[in-house]
């Protein structure tokens, strides 16, 4: 093995071995075990989520395959039609050439040779990740087959009535000038105003002032409305008022939803252009009245004076057009969320639209009973409120988007504009005896996420009844972030129980968001994401202030993110490796909680990999020209015993956690395995005996149980940390004539219970114990390492004498023990002491330190501590600062207070000790 761990010189050698020799395909004879991949998107890179995502996906599979089951981790990428059509088309335009000028089949043949040559992306990254999915059955949303299945999906529901077209309230993007998901829209608070404008009843008797933050949506009012129990509008409701500017009468009526604490009271009510209204609207049978076009500019129905004008333009020339009638009563500045398109950074409208929409309430109902009745269980439990939460309020779902790149809507009209669904053209005909009459395909395509809801079945070869489908569905787990439950989760539930008939998962395990060390959400405006390959690879400043502040269109945005990117990181990011990152991952990975990520986390873990690694080296250096495949005629010491024992301890706590989804309790059991039973304490306690006057006997046992317990932590540790892990493997296995193609098909650790040794564990629990007390005291006294000590015992019980007399030897190497005895009863030394249980560790004081010397620096430590003691005290009880300084740094203050006066406490003690000498 190489002096140092260096992952870049391992990992992307590895991942190729193990991609050639298939280690990756279902092959166990176990049951099988199936994880479907959330399909990141082919036009994306992967973020800190993804990373997150992958390591606790990757750690199950991994577990699972090398417990024997017959696992298969399927791979997979989605369109993602927005993304991708917008930057084939940003391609397109910078070579001069629109999508119109190229017609919508040869546009599409310009998206597959794109996706051919630069897709990939996102695969590699994975690989970098480790994920050990069966690229042998990778699949794409818009694969044949996949194709294949949605177009079945569709017809299907459209034959039943689940799938109709109809005229509702989207999302609409004008920019890109199609409907968008939810998710697809980014609420940011942004600065604006408050509009109050008056409104003249019709009758001439007074007028109402309404609150807006929208004024040019009055041009499409259809009411005005109050609370009912508002006493300041009783005598209003029912009357009408002329709308200004247009002249329109419209009626004055009470709704509930009315709050009437926000700005007057008294609302407009614009049904075609805000969801709170729609559905106002359609309680009252209000009129819709659309006065927006398709890119946001106002129709031709309006009044002439604001035809073809910007939405933006038009609320200006209103504005002022009811200032000039004396109309406008007030202007307020006001913070409010704005939705904005997360791909065109886009304002978006609610605009009334015709649609494809999927009915999903008869849907819904067995995806709630399948919770309810545990086929399903979501992890953390307390995610299942929120998801009944939402299945029980379904609104019917959008699945139509106004683009050429996705699955084209199997739908054709005839001249009348009657409507026909078949799987193509010739099929509708016959189906439908339409001789020659001409037929128009719909241009729209569907909402990626209607193909995603497949995801499970249709990977596996639905709708035809393959081998894999039956083997691997239901799958075992779905691992994903909680932002998605309602757009996949959800939507995967109600798709597979009526295609399938059977759940497509029986676990959801909910992981939260990565945030930044101070716990904000990760965007590119607040310039705090971080790239996972980064992280591995390293990045020096200049190509990250790059990377951070690149394509942004605002100048003085760009400027603070570089600053504070400077700031945070002086000299880049050091590379960590894979396994670090992972680790970090696994560690953090409660369930359902946020995580902040820190990358002194991720050092501290990249330490541990190093630790690992020099603890190999140090095994097979002391191993080395020993024949370790010998068992005969061992002896095994009570070390050895030990660390088997706690080998099936850790075995076991990693088994329950993999089963509990607790991956954090499995990265936690073997951090505290590997770094501080092992490599601590045992390493140390085998040096204890190889150097010592052990028998060969008891010295071949040893070396062996070294290497043998190295394999088996390298094991138990495989999932989470696949490359070192495979790496020191692949030269330690072989000495105790184990080995093959990789680790990650060997089998996994189980705890065996005829190895669990408890008078070993009580033994060395006991001397742990007892050498931690004699270095406290060395570490107090500032006794020098090299020094010998005299250690006497003193009370304690007959057990403390019999563990005195098991462990002297491998105490005194320790601790570094010259003489070991118990106290005599007529003695009464001058020692430090520790305490172990009821027993007494002494350490006499006479010859070892200068006690004059000792007691003088410590009395001027003490002298300084009262001085910093008197001036924080004297600040915490000063009335204005606690009053007026913010919490955090009164508490601050409170805590170096409390850490001052231990330590003076402490130092006291030490020198009322040494004064006894």
């Amino acid at each position: 093995m190489d002096k140092a761990f260096d992952p870049a010189q391992i990992e992307k050698d590895r991942y190729a071995q193990w991609e050639a020799q298939g280690c990756f395909k279902p092959s166990g004879s176990g049951d099988p075990y199936c994880i479907m991949i959330p399909p990141p998107n082919v036009t994306g890179s992967l973020h800190m989520g993804h990373a997150f995502n992958n390591t606790i996906m990757d750690s199950l599979v991994r577990y699972h395959r090398m417990k024997g089951h017959d696992t298969l981790w399927q791979v997979g990428t989605d369109h993602a039609g927005i993304a991708t059509q917008m930057l084939v088309e940003r391609k397109l335009e910078a070579e001069g050439v629109k999508r119109q000028d190229l017609g919508r089949d040869a546009f599409i043949g310009k998206v597959w040779e794109w996706k051919t040559e630069s897709g990939g992306n996102i695969t590699g990254q994975l690989r970098r990740l480790g994920s050990s999915v069966d690229w042998s059955r990778e699949r794409f949303t818009m694969d044949d087959d996949l194709s294949r299945a949605v177009q079945e999906v569709f017809i299907q529901l459209h034959s039943e009535g689940l799938i109709y077209r109809g005229k509702r309230l989207v999302n609409w993007d004008p920019v890109l000038k199609t409907a968008v998901s939810d998710l697809e829209v980014e609420n940011e608070e942004e600065n604006g105003h408050i509009w109050s404008l008056r409104y003249p009843l019709s009758d001439g008797s007074g007028s109402l002032v309404v609150a807006t933050t929208r004024p040019e949506t009055m041009l499409g009012d259809s009411a005005v409305a109050v609370h009912p129990e508002d006493p300041r509008y009783a005598g209003f409701i029912g009357k009408t008022i002329t709308l200004p500017l247009v002249g329109r009468e419209i009626p004055i009526i009470a709704d509930d939803y009315v709050d009437p604490e926000f700005g007057t009271g008294c609302v407009k009510i614009t049904p075609a252009h805000d969801f709170n209204d729609y559905e106002m609207g359609k309680r009252h049978d209000l009129a819709l009245i659309n006065i927006l076009t398709r890119t946001a500019t106002i129709t031709d129905d309006a009044p002439e004076a604001y035809r073809g004008m910007d939405r933006f333009d038009a609320r200006k020339q209103i504005v002022k057009d009811l200032d000039a009638l004396g109309l406008l009563v007030e202007v307020k500045d006001h913070r409010l969320p704005v939705p904005r398109g997360d791909r065109s950074g886009a304002i978006l409208e609610p605009y009334l639209t015709d649609q494809w929409y999927v009915a999903v309430k008869e849907l819904a109902k067995p995806a709630i009973e399948a919770v309810e009745n545990g086929d399903i269980e979501f992890v953390p439990k307390q995610w299942e409120n929120t998801y009944f939460a939402w299945m029980r309020d379904l609104q019917d779902w959008c699945i139509s988007r106004q683009l050429w790149w996705g699955h084209r809507i199997p739908a054709w009209y005839d001249d009348q504009g009657r409507v026909y669904v078949g799987r193509d053209e010739a099929e509708v005909r016959a189906n439908n005896n339409l001789g020659d009459i001409e037929l128009t395909q719909d241009n729209d395509v569907l909402d990626t996420w209607f193909s995603s809801a497949l995801w499970t079945f249709s990977t596996l070869g639905w709708p035809d009844e393959t081998p894999e489908l039956a083997k691997f569905h239901p799958t075992d787990v779905l691992v994903t972030g909680f932002d998605i439950i309602f757009f996949w989760v959800a939507r995967m539930i109600m798709m597979t129980l009526k295609f399938r008939g059977e759940v497509p998962f029986k676990k959801v395990y909910v992981h939260g968001l990565v945030r930044d060390g101070e716990g904000k959400k990760m965007s590119k405006s607040k310039g705090n994401v971080l790239d996972p390959i980064d992280v591995i690879d390293g990045i020096d400043l200049e190509t990250l202030v790059s990377k951070r502040t690149g394509n942004m269109m605002q100048p003085q945005l760009a400027k603070r993110i570089e600053k504070a990117t400077r700031k945070e990181f002086p000299d880049g990011i050091d590379a960590f490796g894979t396994d670090a990152l992972r680790f970090t991952f696994a560690a953090m990975a409660t369930t359902g909680r946020d995580i902040n990520f820190n990358l002194e986390r991720v050092a501290g873990y990249r330490n541990f990999c190093n630790k690992l690694w020099n603890a190999a080296r140090f095994v097979l250096m002391n191993v080395e020209g020993h024949d370790l495949t010998v068992t005969d005629g061992l002896t095994p010491g009570l070390a050895d015993r030990w660390i088997v024992s706690q080998l099936q301890a850790a075995e076991a706590e990693v088994h329950r956690s993999f089963a509990d989804l607790r991956i954090d309790r499995a990265a936690q059991t073997l951090y505290e395995f590997i770094w501080h039973q092992y490599c601590d304490w045992y390493l140390e306690l085998a040096k204890a005996v190889l150097q010592g006057d052990a028998d060969e006997a008891t010295k071949a046992a040893t070396r062996r149980t070294l290497v043998t317990v190295l394999e088996a932590a390298l094991r138990l540790a495989h999932p989470i940390m696949p490359f070192i892990t495979e790496e020191i493997w692949q030269t330690v296995a072989p000495r105790v004539n184990l080995g093959g193609a990789s680790i990650s098909q060997a089998p996994y650790p189980a705890p065996e219970a005829d190895k669990i040794d408890a008078e070993a564990d009580t033994a060395i629990a006991w001397l742990k114990d007892t050498v931690v007390a004699v270095r406290t005291v060395r570490g107090e006294m500032n006794i020098p390492p090299s020094k010998k000590l005299d250690v006497i015992l003193n009370a304690g019980h007959d057990s403390d004498r019999a563990l005195s007399a098991t462990c002297d030897g491998l105490l005194k190497r320790l601790a570094g023990v010259d003489n070991l005895r118990w106290l005599d009863d007529d003695e009464a030394p001058v020692a430090s002491m520790g305490v172990v249980g009821d027993m007494e560790v002494l350490v006499p004081m006479a010859g070892l330190i200068d006690a004059g010397a000792e007691i003088a620096r410590l009395t001027k430590e003490a002298d300084r501590l009262r001085g910093d003691i008197k001036r924080t005290a004297g600040k915490l009880g000063n009335a204005g600062f606690v009053d007026k300084a913010p919490a955090e740094v009164v508490d601050k203050e409170r805590a170096k207070l409390a850490d001052a006066e231990a330590t003076l406490e402490r130092l006291e003690t030490q020198i009322v000790k040494l004064n006894t000498l």
